[in-house]
């Protein structure tokens, strides 16, 4: 679907984690699903923070501010426990972790905003710098280009038509890249939310939390479910279980991200078992629930890397 999604929205659901220290970059090298040894001042990357069981406990768009200082971007509803329990880990390392959300402010850029912005849209994770201002180009959604605009507060704040936050929030959905919240903490390994489709892993790096369950389940065929994008004509809730017809007795997946669409009824993210997913006939939090249409993601996945 191609929709009129132009303009700039503030991204207040989410907050903002600083490392800093010379041993930042190399701390949460060793901490999250992706390579930061090797990331350049071009490029951001999407990682995840896992449990030792490899599960998830929170996602975040990072980047470089400088050779010292690494921004975290995420679900705001996450960053208390997360920053907490990041920070246990920091030990003797040279690094320090900060919440910086009321230091830094967040808007999302749609379609012709970037234009103005950043004079035109560029491949995903590309990073660009103008002075203080940041903008990171993001997977598109619904044909529309979109990227994150981050700015300390007291940067002038981008001009341009407002974009309604529930509809950059459709956007999110239709890009197919999950961002974790609180409701999903420990619910999924990466590859049930499609993140190593989705440039969120890397398998070429060292050690992290959880990363021989990450492994194993890419290289052993042990990937059960998926991510797959639903419309139902009824609101969904983040969490609510998903029901399979052919096997009513249990939940068969869990909603993940949803928001209202434009031309009606609602659209999410759903992580599947996939034998579900290619049965059908799929509802949303009982078998009596709304019924879930299974969409079409925009990304093709990656079965093996």
């Amino acid at each position: 679907m191609t929709l009129n999604f132009h303009g700039i929205s503030p991204l207040n659901h989410l907050g903002v984690i600083r490392a800093e220290g010379e041993d930042a970059v190399k701390f949460l090298h060793g901490q999250l699903t992706h390579d930061f040894a090797l990331l350049d001042m071009g490029h951001a990357r999407l990682t995840a923070f896992l449990s030792a069981k490899g599960r998830m406990q929170a996602s975040f768009i990072g980047f470089k501010r400088s050779p010292t200082e690494v921004l975290l971007v995420c679900s705001r509803d996450l960053l208390g426990p997360t920053l907490k329990r990041l920070s246990m880990f920091v030990m003797r390392a040279k690094a320090k972790l900060t919440d910086a959300t009321a230091e830094i402010q967040l808007y999302g850029l749609a379609g012709d905003a970037i234009e103005s912005v950043a004079g035109g849209a560029l491949p995903a994770w590309s990073k660009a710098e103008f002075g203080a201002q940041t903008v990171i180009h993001l997977p598109p959604a619904a044909g529309q280009a979109r990227a994150l605009w981050v700015a300390p507060v007291g940067e002038q704040v981008p001009s341009g038509p407002a974009l309604d936050p529930a509809l950059w929030a459709w956007g999110e959905v239709q890009s197919g890249v999950a961002t974790l919240s609180a409701p999903l903490v420990d619910a999924f390994v990466p590859q049930m939310l499609n993140y190593e489709s989705v440039d969120g892993v890397s398998f070429k790096k060292g050690c992290y939390p959880g990363q021989e369950v990450v492994a194993r389940s890419q290289f052993r065929g042990a990937i059960k479910r998926r991510a797959y994008l639903v419309h139902a004509d009824a609101e969904l809730a983040v969490g609510a279980d998903v029901f399979a017809l052919a096997d009513p007795g249990q939940p068969c997946g869990t909603v993940v991200q949803a928001a209202p669409a434009p031309a009606g009824g609602w659209d999410a993210l759903v992580s599947l078992q996939i034998s579900a997913a290619q049965q059908g006939a799929l509802h949303a939090g009982s078998i009596d629930g709304p019924a879930l249409t299974l969409g079409t993601l925009p990304y093709p996945l990656r079965e093996d890397i």
